[in-house]
């Protein structure tokens, strides 16, 4: 029995949902991405130091695994152009913590608003765009192969003929 909404079949709908659902979380990737090159290109650069670690429970789900415990995220101080000091919560925490108390650290900010910072990392940077870019890029990947797969099957249709006496053959 084949299913069929609007005229598709609902492989195409799932092939189309999978590639529309990678293209979401491909695009949300490259955004994120551009932010990041924006922190690289245009962001002032300072001399940081971790000052304390912000212990958060995640909690979310309910499932506890044998290493779940609480993430540390480094607290930041750095002073800015204009003079004035600083602190902000990293954007990426860790179970043990990635940094060390009154460790120095590069620091990036924006230079119209000091308080939007981030610490110069690979994690703290790319991280985000290379999880949103890959999983979109793997689900399109999926998206476009069951596609081909399908245009390449052979269609499945019956032709009934009829021999020049009107009698199927």
């Amino acid at each position: 029995m084949r299913f069929r909404v609007r005229g598709r079949s609902a492989g195409q709908w799932i092939t189309f949902g999978a590639i529309a659902f990678g293209s979401l979380f491909l695009a949300i990737g490259l955004i994120l991405a551009g932010v990041s090159v924006s922190y690289v290109a245009n962001g002032k650069h300072a001399r940081g130091t971790v000052v304390s670690m912000e212990w958060r429970s995640d909690g979310g789900s309910g499932k506890r695994r044998a290493n779940d415990g609480p993430t540390a995220y480094p607290v930041v101080q750095f002073t800015s152009a204009d003079g004035r000091s600083r602190t902000f919560r990293g954007s990426t925490g860790s179970n043990p913590p990635a940094y060390d108390l009154m460790e120095r650290v590069e620091v990036l900010y924006r230079a119209d608003s000091p308080e939007d910072a981030r610490i110069n990392s690979f994690f703290s940077l790319w991280l985000l765009p290379l999880i949103f870019g890959g999983i979109g890029l793997l689900i399109i990947g999926i998206g476009v192969t069951i596609a081909v797969v399908r245009r390449r099957r052979p269609g499945r249709t019956v032709r009934l003929t009829k021999d020049p006496a009107g009698q199927p053959a």
